[in-house]
């Protein structure tokens, strides 16, 4: 990729910090593409090949969402401040310190394509374009999806996620394990998973407290404050351009990604056929070419 400026910063938010980081130059001429990672509880790290895109002059926004990564954590902080709207808030508060309210595009991944979903169906005047990428629609389809990909791992795997959910033992090596099984074939399949991915689940053992309140242990056993979400009813509200995305093997079910291709008008949906929930790593070449020409058309 050809040298382009990077600059890192943070944006203040309420009396917190929101850590960011631009690749190229905001006033290209070109419309920026603001990434928002997944979890909720993740950081931007298994997102950072998307400074692939800055390759072809748009400038890329890569941000940590409050309590995660290198922004303000709050370990202490009560279930009941971890919201969709403190991070719609923050969201909104990063493109103002930006600078881009006027113009943008959004890429949300998971989490992210959920909040970018919630962020859409408000109607933003500035929001040019949004790809939700291996997103659910509500967690309700999100579980019942991955419940019958867990009916397809070995049947060892199966008793050990039971047993160890029963007793909320989580922690126990028999349940890490189970868990790195369905990961392996339905979080990412290329392993051994690269480094810049690695790097966000290791933050995310260092801090889980978003990733648990609002998720919960695991990818497929969500108990969080999340559990409830859904977004299904609205989506008809949606004017920006979107993109929707998914792989084949994704813990993202179909029947959850079909929602955002069929209720918002005009949504275009890509499936990527070696990948499951990051083609952004596993097809890290046909996805890049997929977003960058979503976006050309859009400018």
């Amino acid at each position: 990729m050809p040298a382009v400026d990077v600059v890192e910063d943070l944006a203040p938010f309420r009396e917190y910090r929101t850590w960011y980081r631009v690749i190229g130059d905001l006033k290209s001429g070109k419309v920026p593409l603001v990434v928002v990672h997944g979890g909720p509880g993740c950081t931007h790290d298994y997102l950072e090949n998307l400074s692939d895109i800055a390759a072809t002059g748009r400038a890329v926004v890569l941000y940590d969402q409050i309590g995660n990564g290198r922004s303000t954590h709050r370990p202490e902080a009560a279930a009941d401040f971890w919201t969709v709207d403190l991070f719609l808030e923050e969201l909104d508060n990063l493109l103002d310190h930006l600078g881009i309210r006027g113009r943008y595009n959004l890429l949300g991944q998971s989490w992210g394509g959920m909040l970018g979903s919630e962020h859409a169906v408000r109607q933003p005047k500035g929001l040019n374009g949004i790809v939700i990428a291996n997103s659910p629609s509500s967690m309700k389809a999100w579980v019942e999806g991955c419940l019958e990909l867990r009916t397809k791992l070995p049947q060892e795997t199966q008793d050990a996620l039971a047993r160890h959910e029963a007793d909320g033992s989580y922690d126990h090596p028999d349940y890490q394990a189970a868990s790195k099984v369905f990961y392996e074939r339905h979080v990412c399949r290329l392993q051994p998973v690269p480094d810049f991915v690695q790097r966000t689940f290791d933050w995310i053992d260092r801090d889980p407290t978003v990733y648990h309140t609002m998720n919960g242990p695991t990818e497929f056993h969500v108990v969080g404050t999340l559990k409830d979400w859904t977004v299904v009813e609205r989506l008809h509200q949606v004017r920006a351009p979107t993109l929707v995305i998914s792989g084949v093997h994704d813990e993202a079910s179909p029947q959850t990604v079909r929602e955002f291709a069929e209720r918002i008008n005009g949504a275009v949906w890509e499936v990527f056929d070696e990948s499951s929930h990051m083609p952004h790593v596993e097809e890290r070449g046909a996805y890049m070419a997929v977003i960058a020409d979503f976006l050309a058309r859009l400018d």
